[in-house]
């Protein structure tokens, strides 16, 4: 059963210009985690309250809608500080989830693999451990539901010893599943290997598909894909590559996420050309668009190759069109295929 829940955020004027943007992609991503938002309550600012984010009085009245509308849960746009989450705990009577812990829990609700599930529960510990979450008489508070779940063994009761014991073997299992990978890559019959990579929901998979004529999982929601998808794509007569599908970035994808996935990120640093997916039928495909290249910078991929394709093609919008030096395709139709295996031989020689 789908929880009733109400989205608040604090807009201040660092955040004015991209705010809807983001409250659109906060509501898609709480829709992923299973989620039904009834209200939202945007409170403009011009810095956020240190104690409760939104003030004491804001919380009150937040916590008197939850009552009217029988919410069971609190989505937070803006990341909480530990002293922030324990302030609003105090005053509001449903569970609390912000920003963070919403992408934690659709990474665990779409973690499938083996690995996957490992790099989640990492990621997940990691952030209670920072945070301070799941210590004490907070358990009691968050319960079940959207933020508590997770794909291991550990639940948010347990405490910071067996918090760090449980980092160390997730660690250990995935410096395992690295030496694999690094075996696997070492095996390669010298094909060259271009990964994509682009914002969630973009199309990556819907891409490799059309161009592999294979089946991978797609879905029309945040971060369907976590686990790396290879498939050999042919691009001419007697030239083939491999194509990484890879999970989706967003907009300040949380740290800890990052260096649970080292181990899945790894392909991007071994790829001979970064195929970078854009939605041409997203009028925020430039935002999108830099939020993908600052997360490569900070992986250190400037040097690596990259191709530019606009996906999605069949729904162009205007802000998309006419841009030099890109590919149009859509993986619905097959319109452009042709043209972006092209691109890929010139680019690859």
């Amino acid at each position: 059963m789908m929880q009733r829940a109400i989205v608040v955020a604090v807009v201040t004027p660092a955040t004015r210009d991209s705010i809807d943007a983001e409250l659109s992609e906060f509501e898609a991503l709480a829709n992923a985690a299973g989620a039904r938002v009834v209200d939202r309550v945007v409170q403009r600012r011009d810095r956020v309250d240190p104690a409760t984010l939104v003030g004491s009085g804001k919380a009150s009245e937040i916590s008197e809608l939850a009552r009217d509308l029988n919410a069971q849960l609190l989505l937070v746009l803006n990341d909480l500080r530990p002293r922030q989450r324990k302030n609003l705990e105090a005053i509001l009577p449903l569970a609390i989830v912000d920003r963070t812990m919403l992408i934690l829990d659709v990474f665990a609700r779409h973690a499938r693999s083996r690995e996957g599930k490992l790099q989640v529960e990492l990621a997940q510990l990691r952030y209670r451990q920072s945070n301070l979450i799941g210590v004490g008489a907070d358990l009691s508070r968050l319960g079940g539901g959207i933020g508590t779940r997770g794909p291991g063994e550990t639940k948010l009761e347990v405490d910071r010893r067996r918090i760090g014991a449980r980092i160390s073997v997730l660690r250990r299992l995935l410096t395992d599943v690295r030496r694999q990978r690094a075996v696997r890559r070492s095996a390669r019959d010298g094909e060259r290997l271009v990964a994509l990579v682009g914002y969630t929901n973009v199309g990556k998979t819907s891409l490799l598909n059309a161009m592999a004529r294979s089946h991978a999982f797609v879905a029309d929601q945040p971060f369907a894909t976590l686990d790396p998808t290879i498939r050999r794509v042919y691009l001419a007569p007697g030239t083939y590559v491999r194509l990484a599908d890879t999970v989706g970035f967003i907009t300040d994808l949380p740290k800890d996420l990052i260096n649970a996935f080292q181990a899945t990120l790894e392909e991007l640093g071994e790829a001979d050309l970064l195929l970078h997916v854009v939605d041409a039928g997203n009028a925020q495909w430039s935002r999108q668009r830099r939020a993908v290249e600052t997360l490569l910078h900070e992986l250190r991929l400037d040097n690596t190759p990259r191709l530019l394709v606009f996906n999605k093609a069949d729904r162009l919008v205007a802000e998309a069109a006419d841009e030099a030096g890109v590919t149009y395709v859509s993986a619905l139709t097959g319109a452009g295929l042709t043209e972006l295996r092209a691109a890929l031989i010139e680019r690859l020689a």
